[in-house]
């Protein structure tokens, strides 16, 4: 998908790139940004972010609380053809602007809510649980999110359509991967490159994975 988009700013001489979705779409949207101005096949960008260059702006509609790739330079890139699922990353990643309304929610399923919030959570525990026992105001902001995800998910679960529920779960997504959790701490673990590889070969659910 993200070479058919490429092919399509290309032939239309794109100059925007809105990524209306969750994590997957907005993933698939920075390297459909940067494949733009790539000569070659956009899968180069996603094994070698080295070959990163020009990024059109991105602007991000998000409508699932999970990845937090709506405020961080992330992407990761399913090649069902290679079975292969790889991250990449660039600071010219990062949307111009993101929209986060949590009416967007409302809709979800609840498979979906319930995942989102793993996503969440998995990331904060790989930053929280590290070596270094001094980034005291860091964990502090990790425990509030975590907290913030403990409270609101069953909520959000039962009735779906809960503003506040929801508000709080799409603004922990966005915290808790856009490096505030990880300030003076270490990054992620091998859990997440592991669930990489189940969903190359099965196209499972990041969260469920």
């Amino acid at each position: 998908s993200v070479r058919a988009g490429v092919a399509l700013c290309k032939e239309h001489g794109i100059e925007v790139v809105l990524a209306a979705g969750g994590g997957s779409v907005i993933d698939a949207s920075k390297v459909i940004a940067a494949g733009a101005n790539y000569d070659g096949d956009a899968w180069d960008l996603v094994k070698d972010n080295k070959k990163i260059g020009k990024v059109l702006p991105i602007v991000a509609i998000l409508t699932l609380a999970a990845t937090g790739s709506e405020m961080n330079k992330n992407a990761v890139i399913s090649n069902m053809e290679t079975n292969e699922k790889l991250g990449t990353a660039s600071h010219y990643f990062k949307p111009k602007a993101a929209i986060c309304d949590p009416t967007y929610l409302f809709t979800l399923p609840a498979n979906q809510t319930a995942a989102g919030t793993a996503d969440i959570m998995s990331h904060v525990f790989e930053q929280y649980f590290q070596k270094t026992e001094t980034a005291y105001l860091t964990d502090r902001f990790a425990e509030s999110i975590l907290k913030t995800c403990i409270k609101y998910c069953p909520i959000a679960l039962k009735t779906p359509d809960n503003y506040e529920a929801r508000a709080n779960l799409m603004w922990a997504s966005t915290q808790a991967l856009n490096g505030l959790p990880s300030a003076g701490k270490g990054g992620g673990w091998t859990c997440h490159p592991i669930e990489h590889e189940l969903s190359a070969f099965y196209d499972i659910t990041h969260g469920v994975g």
